[in-house]
């Protein structure tokens, strides 16, 4: 008679949660687990005791039906609780990979901006040091042509100087064959 009352309480019991709804709790909470396993531990423990106690010889009994239903009907919403909490954790999973897609998408596409930019960067410094050699032969060549032009000049001036000596040395080597001839022509008058 015990037994009966305690299997109709535990049966009232569970009328009364069926009433009140269950807060579902979020993925991250660690005690969803351990209240899962506590509390399979616990209907495992009240089975025992039920038939243990005698409940098996009331197996046609409606209350004893109604426990085992109802831890039945229990457990089906403790599995599909941990599963809709792993659907929930694969979900966020899922979240996280897509932003982190999108970020690697967003900044595949600034590094390709910043390679680009660094092309034409790069093309610029090559132009810009070209224009400088450019310069710097330019200014080389100024230099080597100035440097010539010098050189030039300072021939020029020599080969002036050269042809006058040459033009000197000439009138008098005029006037040493005049002379010459006129010493000849009197050598020969005297030996005549």
């Amino acid at each position: 008679m015990q037994r009966l009352e305690e299997a109709r309480s535990m049966s009232c019991q569970l009328a009364h949660s069926k009433d009140h709804p269950r807060v579902r709790k979020s993925p991250s909470d660690s005690s969803s687990s351990s209240s899962s396993s506590a509390n399979e531990s616990l209907r495992h423990e009240r089975l025992s005791r039920l038939n243990s106690s005698g409940m098996s010889d009331l197996s046609n009994d409606t209350t004893g039906n109604h426990a085992e239903s109802y831890f039945s009907r229990r457990e089906n919403r403790l599995s599909a609780r941990k599963k809709a909490e792993e659907e929930m954790a694969r979900n966020d999973y899922k979240k996280m990979y897509e932003k982190a897609l999108v970020t690697n998408q967003r900044l595949k596409s600034r590094l390709e901006t910043s390679k680009q930019e660094l092309v034409v960067i790069q093309e610029q410094l090559q132009r810009a040091q070209q224009k400088e050699r450019k310069s710097e032969l330019g200014s080389t060549m100024l230099e080597t042509e100035k440097k010539d032009s010098r050189s030039l000049t300072k021939k020029i001036s020599e080969m002036e100087e050269q042809v006058k000596v040459k033009a000197e040395l000439h009138t008098e080597n005029q006037r040493l064959k005049d002379e010459n001839g006129a010493l000849i022509r009197v050598i020969t008058k005297l030996s005549k």
